[in-house]
């Protein structure tokens, strides 16, 4: 069985934005290999609030990550937690708040930013502090982690998108071409990563809206995208909350955990 997961945050990506721009994603749901899910992001949609729903299955008023300006470490069991903990690899190329969630906190670039310790949650990972880090940049930091450590689960967050939202606003050509660019990216690496056994989830934590911001209640600030390639996915319609993802994960990986699960998004 493939029991390998590689989740994609694609931070600040809209649903109607992956739905309409991500030309290779939407290929493979033409050729029956992946599935587009809409999902509601939990409140605040912001950024630190979601990452922590996101790892950990809990909303941000539950766990107490409630804006980002709160840099302390997680009081929930994760996957990474749960991974390392039951003696499966843990990897992350990843905005450096979440090596302050997971793993250390402040974030010290030169202590943090390459890790490498087995004691940690995210026991290896190439982490960065600049909003405008390239995406190409960060996925080739994470294939190097992938083929030098051979994680069990492996977290890639690029920034770009969210950054050009912020710059230009939702309906701009920045923020669009930044979707597709990633898009094109994910071409590069998806049949490698399925052919050697991961299951593949791509989505976002908050959307995007026209006054260069997130944070609030409307559709275009919560309506994010959820891709799944990958055998042990059901391809079958079904409603997935995003809480429900730390779990449907954790199960993708066989861990032992009372983390929600969506079983109708699995086989």
């Amino acid at each position: 069985m493939n029991n390998k997961v590689i989740l994609v945050v694609l931070d600040g990506l809209n649903y109607q934005v992956a739905h309409d721009c991500m030309g290779y994603l939407n290929a493979l749901i033409e050729q029956q290999r992946a599935t587009l899910y809409k999902i509601s992001s939990e409140l605040p949609s912001l950024s630190r609030p979601i990452y922590e729903c996101l790892l950990t299955g809990t909303p941000p008023a539950i766990s107490g990550i409630v804006n980002n300006d709160i840099t302390r470490r997680s009081n929930q069991q994760s996957i990474f937690s749960l991974a390392s903990g039951q003696g499966l690899t843990t990897a992350a190329a990843a905005y450096h708040w979440m090596s302050e969630l997971y793993n250390r906190t402040p974030y010290n670039a030169v202590r943090d930013r390459f890790t490498d310790d087995r004691d940690l949650n995210i026991q290896h990972g190439c982490f960065y502090h600049l909003d405008h880090y390239p995406d190409e940049t960060l996925f080739l930091d994470a294939e190097h982690l992938r083929l030098s450590h051979q994680p069990d689960f492996l977290l890639i967050h690029p920034m770009n998108i969210d950054n050009a939202g912020h710059l230009f606003g939702l309906d701009s050509i920045q923020y669009r071409n930044s979707a597709r660019q990633a898009d094109i990216i994910l071409s590069h690496y998806i049949d490698t990563w399925v052919a050697e056994g991961y299951q593949v989830l791509v989505t976002s934590d908050h959307g995007m809206n026209n006054d260069k911001s997130h944070g609030g209640t409307l559709g275009c600030e919560r309506e994010v995208p959820l891709f799944v390639v990958g055998d042990q996915f059901s391809h079958q319609a079904t409603q997935i909350k995003q809480t429900q993802l730390c779990g449907t994960i954790c199960q993708l990986l066989q861990l032992d955990h009372q983390k929600t699960v969506n079983q109708e998004l699995i086989v």
